[in-house]
């Protein structure tokens, strides 16, 4: 029986680049978003086409999300991996940011996952097993002025995740966070930058072009899809993993140096 994997958000990016490395390895991958579509991959094995299945849904809706789980369920009878990987990032100042804005980073980012762990726990538990991985951020360990609602959102990720995973360790499922560093995708293009109040935080718009430049440099998609497969197989996954080298080096960092002096440095970064 082939195993099954829902990942939200999954039509681009790191998202997609994940759907389509366990479609390839022979797992029946379900992908929800609001606006993909079904695609195939070639499998690795056997060298036919295998179906990446969308399902429309949109995880600022508890309507549509749970909706979209019960017709992944309609066609399958488990799941054994969850990735909650819907999200998109805005920019600009904290004072200048309007609250729905503020508000609207937090449904999606944060209130999302929450939405679609709340869809599938019922199932998880009924069959007493299987995995939840929520994409995060280093921003949440390392949050990044002018971005800080978008760093906000995946703290509370990661504060969900570590709660979540000692309330449901009894159900036999297993939860971990994924916090990439800066990574190539269409995510730095689709991000929703405020210029409001810049004659004022005069060092915001190259704080923002710091940030893109470091995106756009950043890793391959693929090598994150590639840590999310070793999350979702591994024997025993660890509450958090950090994507790539030198992110998973700067973190350390942050739990070992004074908390002025990590953002002290943060500071002339982006300064």
């Amino acid at each position: 029986m082939a195993k099954v994997l829902v990942i939200s958000g999954g039509s681009s990016g790191i998202g997609k680049a994940t759907a389509s490395l366990f479609a390839e390895r022979g797992w029946r991958v379900f992908e929800l978003s609001r606006h993909g579509k079904g695609s195939k991959v070639e499998s690795r094995k056997t060298k036919d086409a295998v179906e990446i299945i969308h399902v429309t849904c949109d995880v600022c809706s508890e309507e549509s999300t749970r909706k979209a789980i019960a017709e992944v369920l309609r066609q399958t009878d488990h799941i054994d991996v969850v990735i909650s990987n819907a999200g998109y990032g805005i920019s600009g100042s904290i004072e200048f940011t309007e609250i729905r804005d503020a508000e609207h980073q937090m449904d999606v980012n944060f209130m999302g996952a929450v939405r679609l762990t709340q869809a599938v726990l019922p199932q998880l538990r009924a069959q007493h097993g299987g995995r939840i991985i929520y994409t995060s951020s280093v921003a949440a360990a390392l949050p990044v002025p002018y971005q800080a609602f978008y760093s906000a959102s995946k703290a509370a990720i990661n504060a969900m995740a570590l709660a979540l995973a000692n309330e449901v360790k009894d159900f036999g499922i297993q939860v971990s966070v994924m916090m990439p560093g800066d990574v190539s995708t269409g995510f730095t293009d689709a991000r929703d930058k405020s210029t409001a109040g810049e004659d004022v935080y005069v060092g915001a718009n190259k704080a923002i072009t710091t940030m893109e430049r470091d995106e756009r440099g950043g890793m391959r998609p693929e090598q994150m899809a590639r840590l999310f497969y070793h999350i979702a197989t591994c024997r025993s996954p660890r509450p958090q993993y950090v994507g790539g080298f030198s992110y998973r080096v700067l973190c350390l960092l942050d739990r070992i140096l004074p908390k002025r002096l990590v953002n002290w440095i943060e500071y002339k970064v982006y300064s």
